[in-house]
C-alpha cells in the first residue's frame, strides 16, 4: 500500500480481517479514484504500526515507522480532512505482549511489556506501551460526534433475507446481574464548570501524605466533569455473591467487560473476576503464583500457561473449577473460557450475541445453555437487562418487519472517554482522592480504600451543543421517535440535561424528543421497532458503542455493515466501516482454508460517503459520480447475493471484490454525463465481463488449502499480497 504525502482521501492501514481485505480491495479503489485525479492513500494505525511508531528510536534505520496515528490526528483538525478508518485492534495486555513477540522474532528490538516498571528506563518503555494498548486510536481520530445508521440498501437486503434468530422462551432464566452499590454509577459526582481552570487530582492517604495522582488538566468553561470510583471491597462481595448463586441456580458464568476501551478499569475488574472465581486456588499458591509472574488481569489463559508445569497447582485449579459454576465458552472446542482472555468477551458485541441467540450461551460440555451475564457496573447493564426482559416476555425480534435504530453519539474531543481516560487509577493505599482546582478549590472529592477504581472523565461545551445540534437535524430528516438515553437521577446525566433542555428549546425542537433513562428507553426502543418503525437514539459515548452493536446485531445480525459518518468539529469527515469483533476467527480460518469470510460491505458504504463528501468539498463532480455509482455497485452486490459467506466452496471477501469492481465499472460506464470520463470504465466493465469465469477460477484456485501470512499482527505484505490478488486476469484489467 503506498502512502502518499498529500492525499485526497486517506484510507486507514489496521489489523487483521479488515486488513487482509484491503490488501485486495484497495487497488481496485485506487485504480477508480485515479480516472477521477483523486489520489487514495494510507496511513498506518494497525497495533504493530503503532508499537514499531514509538520505538522508532530503537529500530534500525530500515525499520523506523513513522508516527502515523499522530499525523492523523493533526488531519482531522483540518476542514480538508475526508478519512475511511477501518476497525483495528484496541489492545489488551495479551493482544500487546503477542504482537510484540511476533515483531521481536521479525527482528525488531521493541522491549518488552513490563507489569511491574522499576528503573526510569523501564517506566518510559511502560509510558510508552501504555499509550497504545487499549482504545488508544479513536480519541485521536473521533474529533466530531457520531451518526450511525443502516445504509437503506442494507436494511432493505435485510428485511428481505432476513438471518436466523434464536427462539426465546418465557421461563429462560438468563438473567444480569450488576451490583446495586459501590460501583461507578452509585459513586459518581459531576458538575458544569463556570471558568477555563487547570487541575489537580491527588491523593492524601490516612497517614497524611500526599501523592499527586495527574496534574496538569486543563478544562474550558462549560466542560462537565466527572469523578467517580468503584470500591473494590464492594465488587469482590458482589462477585463472590453472584459464582455463589450461579451454581445453586445451575446456569453459565460469564462476566461482560470492555477491557481494549476500559484500558485501565475493566482489565482490573477482570482480574478480579479471575481471582474469585479461583479464589481458593489464589489463597494456596498465591505467592508461588506470584513467583511465575501471574497477573490475573492478564486472565486464565495466561495464568495457565504459566503454571501448566506445575502438576500442583494445575489440580487445584481443576479442582477449583469443577467446584464452580460452569463458565460461558468462548471457544467451547479448544477450552477457551470467558476468563481466558479479557479482550475476547467483549461487551458490546458479547452480550448482543447472546441476545440474538435466545439467551443462549455455550458451556464446556459443548452445549447451549442459559447464563448469568455478570455485569458489574450499574450505568449500562439496564439495556440489556431489560432487552432480556423484553425478548423473554414477547420473543424474538423480526428482522423482515423490523424498524430501524439510528444513533447520534457524543465522542467529539475525548467526551466521556472512561476507563481509557488518563484519569483513570488503582488507589495503592486508603486515603482521600481530590480535584482541586487552580485556585485551591476542591472540585470533588472521594474516600476511598486500597485497589479501589477511581476515574475521571468530562465532556465539553462545544461537543456537547454540536451533538444536541446534530440529532435536531437528523432528527428532522427521518420525522421519528428520537429519545436523548439520560437518566435525571445520575449526576452526568443531570448536568448533560440541562444543556439540552436549553438547546432544544433555543431550536424550537423540545416538541420532537423525549429524555428516558436507559432502561427505560431500551423498552420504549423496542417496543417502536417491533411495531416496524423507526427510533434515533441520542447517547453519550459508551452507550453508542453498545448501542450501535446491539440493535445492528439484532436487526442485520452484524453491526459491521453500518453506515457510520463523523462530522469532524473543524469541517473534515471520518468514515467508520463497521465493528471488528470476529476478525480474529476469520483470520484463522484464512490461514486454515485459505477462505475469508470478511463482509467489506462496511467499507462500500463507508467509500460512497467518502467521495461524495469529497465531490462537495472539493467541487471534484467526478468524485461525486465515484460515490453515487458505488452505492449502484453496492445495491447490485446486495440484490445479487455476492457478499461472502461462511464455508469454502462459497464466495469469499477477494470473489465479492471483484464483483464490486465490475458493477461499480457497469455503473460508470452506464452513467449519464462526463462522457469523457465514463468512456474509460466502458473497456473495463467489458473485460470484467468477458473474463468472468477465468477470474473465479483463479480465485478459487487454491481454496482450502492452508497459507502463511508471515505474521498476524505484522504479516508480510508481499505474502498477504499474493494471497489477497490471486487473479492475474483480474489484477491486470484492474492495474491497466
Amino acid at each position: 500500500m503506498t502512502k502518499n504525502n498529500n492525499p485526497d482521501i486517506i484510507y486507514t492501514k489496521v489489523d487483521e480481517a479488515p486488513e487482509l481485505a484491503s490488501a485486495s480491495l484497495l487497488p481496485i479503489i485506487q485504480r477508480f479514484a485515479r480516472a477521477a485525479d483523486i489520489c487514495v492513500g494510507t496511513r498506518d494505525i494497525s497495533l504493530a504500526g503503532r508499537i514499531l511508531a514509538i520505538f522508532s528510536d530503537r529500530l534500525q534505520s530500515d525499520q523506523k515507522q513513522d508516527d502515523d496515528l499522530g499525523e492523523l490526528g493533526d488531519i482531522v483538525q483540518s476542514p480538508e480532512a475526508n478519512v475511511i478508518k477501518l476497525p483495528n485492534i484496541s489492545a489488551s495486555i495479551p493482544q500487546l505482549v503477542a504482537a510484540v513477540k511476533e515483531l521481536q522474532h521479525q527482528g525488531y528490538a521493541i522491549p518488552d511489556y513490563l507489569e511491574d516498571p522499576k528503573t526510569e528506563d523501564e517506566k518510559d518503555i511502560r509510558r510508552r506501551f501504555d499509550a497504545v494498548k487499549g482504545s488508544a486510536v479513536n480519541p485521536v481520530l473521533r474529533e466530531g460526534n457520531s451518526d450511525r445508521r443502516a445504509a437503506k440498501a442494507v436494511k432493505a437486503f435485510a428485511r428481505a433475507n432476513p438471518h436466523r434468530m434464536g427462539e426465546w422462551v418465557t421461563d429462560s432464566r438468563t438473567r444480569v446481574a450488576m451490583m446495586s452499590s459501590g460501583d461507578f454509577r452509585s459513586n459518581e459526582v459531576s458538575t458544569t464548570l463556570d471558568r477555563d481552570c487547570t487541575v489537580t487530582i491527588t491523593l492524601v492517604d490516612t497517614d497524611g501524605v500526599e501523592t499527586t495522582l495527574k496534574e496538569g488538566l486543563t478544562y474550558s468553561l462549560g466542560s462537565v466533569v466527572d469523578a467517580t470510583y468503584m470500591s473494590v471491597n464492594a465488587l469482590n462481595a458482589f462477585l463472590d455473591e453472584e459464582i455463589k448463586r450461579t451454581h445453586s441456580e445451575g446456569l453459565l458464568f460469564s462476566i461482560h467487560l470492555k477491557a481494549t476501551m476500559m484500558k485501565v478499569s475493566d482489565p482490573i475488574i477482570f482480574g478480579h473476576a479471575v481471582q474469585r472465581y479461583l479464589k481458593p486456588v489464589f489463597e494456596r499458591f498465591h505467592q508461588q503464583m506470584s513467583d511465575l509472574g501471574v497477573h490475573p488481569n492478564s486472565g486464565l489463559g495466561d495464568l495457565i500457561d504459566r503454571v501448566k508445569d506445575n502438576r500442583e497447582i494445575m489440580d487445584a485449579i481443576e479442582e477449583c473449577m469443577n467446584a464452580q459454576p460452569p463458565l460461558y465458552m468462548v471457544d467451547s472446542d479448544h477450552g477457551i473460557t470467558n476468563l481466558h482472555v479479557p479482550s475476547d468477551v467483549i461487551i458490546d458485541a458479547s452480550m448482543p450475541a447472546l441476545i440474538r441467540a435466545g439467551g443462549k450461551g455455550w458451556g464446556p460440555d459443548g452445549k447451549e445453555s442459559d447464563a448469568v451475564c455478570v455485569i458489574p457496573d450499574s450505568s449500562y447493564a439496564p439495556v440489556y437487562d431489560e432487552a432480556i426482559k423484553f425478548f423473554r416476555e414477547h420473543g424474538k425480534l423480526n428482522p423482515a418487519t423490523a424498524g430501524t435504530v439510528q444513533n447520534i453519539g457524543l465522542m467529539a474531543q475525548k467526551a466521556e472517554e472512561y476507563g481509557s481516560h488518563p484519569t483513570t487509577f488503582e488507589i495503592p493505599r486508603d486515603g482521600h482522592v481530590r480535584m482541586i482546582l487552580d485556585d485551591g478549590t476542591v472540585l470533588h472529592e472521594h474516600s476511598v480504600e486500597s485497589g479501589d477504581i477511581w476515574r475521571s472523565a468530562s465532556a465539553r461545551q462545544a461537543p456537547i451543543e454540536d451533538w444536541v445540534k446534530l440529532a435536531i437535524d437528523r432528527q428532522r430528516v427521518e420525522d421519528c421517535e428520537a429519545i436523548f438515553w439520560l437518566d435525571v437521577t445520575r449526576a452526568h446525566d443531570a448536568e448533560l440535561i440541562q444543556y439540552v433542555h436549553d438547546i432544544l428549546e433555543t431550536y424550537g425542537a423540545s416538541g420532537q424528543f423525549k429524555i428516558m433513562a436507559p432502561r427505560e428507553a431500551t423498552r420504549a426502543t423496542l417496543e417502536t421497532i417491533t411495531r416496524g418503525e423507526n427510533s434515533i437514539a441520542v447517547t453519550g459515548n459508551v452507550l453508542r458503542d453498545y448501542l450501535t452493536d446491539l440493535f445492528p446485531i439484532l436487526e442485520l445480525a452484524t453491526s459491521a455493515k453500518m453506515l457510520s459518518i463523523v462530522k469532524l468539529m473543524r469541517g473534515g469527515g471520518l468514515f467508520e466501516t463497521g465493528a471488528g469483533g470476529s476478525a480474529p476467527k476469520h483470520v484463522q480460518q484464512l490461514v486454515e482454508e485459505n477462505h475469508l469470510r470478511w463482509d467489506s460491505l462496511g467499507e462500500f458504504c463507508a467509500l460512497g460517503e467518502s467521495f461524495k463528501f469529497l465531490g462537495d468539498t472539493k467541487g471534484n463532480p467526478r468524485a461525486r459520480v465515484l460515490g453515487e455509482t458505488v452505492e449502484v455497485a453496492t445495491q447490485s452486490i446486495l440484490d445479487h447475493d455476492r457478499s461472502p459467506q461462511r464455508k469454502v466452496g462459497q464466495l469469499d471477501n477477494r470473489d465479492s471484490h471483484y464483483w464490486f469492481a465490475r458493477y461499480w465499472a457497469e455503473a460508470l460506464a452506464s452513467h449519464t454525463g462526463d462522457a469523457e470520463f465514463v468512456a474509460e470504465f466502458t473497456p473495463m466493465a467489458q473485460a470484467l465481463a468477458d473474463f468472468e469465469d477465468i477470474i473465479l477460477n483463479e480465485l478459487a484456485a487454491n481454496r482450502g488449502l492452508a497459507v502463511d501470512l508471515g505474521g498476524y499482527y505484522h504479516p508480510d505484505p508481499t505474502k498477504v499480497a499474493a494471497i489477497m490478488r490471486p487473479s492475474v486476469t483480474l489484477n491486470t484489467i484492474v492495474d491497466g
